[in-house]
């Protein structure tokens, strides 16, 4: 037999293997529990938390709500951490600081152990942002931001050469550099993360006040230079005419928690012919591991905290809720 073809059946064969590998890897995976027995969401707060949890493991866990950005402590106390910020989605960096997406002001700004706000980003190529929604961080540190546009889309100033309104994602260097890499390839871009080896980031892209608008989970390649390769975009779920996905976030293992659904029908935008808000885990391939109900419009964001990070706090219609995982997660800060 020839050197070729020897090099080929071995190649047939460790591709094969590794395949088997990862099937085996995935079917274990999609048997683990995801919750820890017994557990139902848990509502802890009626108000206040409309968006945007991150956990402090001196703080407690931080929520947007109300036009604020708000504090519930370790105890349970409900307190105004900043006020008026108009904050949407939050996360705390590799040195503990609050990354804040400024919706209202229509910036990313970050909050100094002193208490001094530095803006990250306000503008691009000198046009104000729509409303900067959620964001995500990678190994080096860049900080990757959602910026769609809901309700009045009168003032939008970003439009790309043809004119069109952009609703695009963007990437923050430690540097200051702000760059687009995400312009029309999604509908809508809102939820995003990026995987804890760089390797992907995923996008929700939930246009949920339009008729026919997108309600899809995209996957794409991250290159290490922190664009995408278009050419790698993966539906890994589609909601159809209900309300798509929102915020998400990652587990030690990399499954992927995604809050999104509807319960009530909000025509004629979004259907809801069975209740679908809740938290939906998927697996790193993009396989629906399991669906968790939340019985409240409209479940928006998550986050993992606790001393253990096994608790996933769930913001939904302005309100708070708990589920306990088997799995802590795995947010940039506090790194386990």
């Amino acid at each position: 037999m020839s050197k070729s073809k020897v090099f080929n059946r071995n190649c047939v064969w460790i591709t094969s293997v590794y395949g088997l590998v990862a099937t085996l890897a995935g079917l274990a995976m999609a048997a683990e529990p995801i919750l820890i027995a017994g557990t139902k969401p848990e509502l802890l707060q009626e108000h206040g938390a409309g968006e945007g949890p991150a956990w402090h493991p001196e703080l407690g866990l931080l929520t947007s709500g109300e036009g604020n950005t708000n504090r519930r402590d370790k105890q349970g106390k409900i307190s105004i951490y900043r006020q008026g910020t108009g904050s949407n989605g939050l996360m705390f960096d590799r040195q503990g600081r609050l990354v804040m997406c400024e919706a209202v002001r229509r910036r990313v700004t970050r909050v100094e152990p002193d208490g001094t706000v530095t803006v990250l980003a306000d503008s691009y190529e000198g046009k104000k942002f729509n409303q900067p929604n959620d964001l995500t961080m990678d190994a080096r540190n860049r900080i990757y931001f959602s910026d769609p546009r809901y309700g009045d889309r009168t003032d939008m100033e970003i439009v790309d050469p043809q004119g069109r309104k952009v609703e695009g994602v963007y990437r923050i260097d430690p540097s200051g550099n702000v760059t687009r890499i995400i312009t029309h390839e999604v509908d809508r871009p809102n939820g995003l993360v990026v995987t804890h080896d760089d390797k992907y980031l995923f996008v929700a892209d939930n246009n949920n006040d339009t008729v026919g608008g997108a309600r899809k989970l995209w996957r794409f390649e991250l290159n290490p230079e922190g664009t995408v390769d278009f050419g790698s975009q993966k539906l890994i779920h589609d909601w159809k005419s209900t309300r798509g996905p929102d915020g998400m976030k990652l587990d030690a293992a990399g499954r992927l928690y995604v809050a999104g659904g509807l319960n009530k029908p909000n025509l004629p935008y979004e259907t809801a012919e069975t209740p679908t808000a809740g938290i939906y885990v998927f697996s790193p391939a993009g396989e629906l591991l399991e669906f968790v109900a939340i019985p409240r419009d409209e479940t928006t964001n998550c986050s993992f905290g606790d001393d253990d990070l096994k608790t996933l706090f769930v913001t939904s219609g302005g309100s708070l809720w708990s589920l306990r995982t088997t799995m802590p997660g795995k947010p940039v800060w506090p790194a386990k």
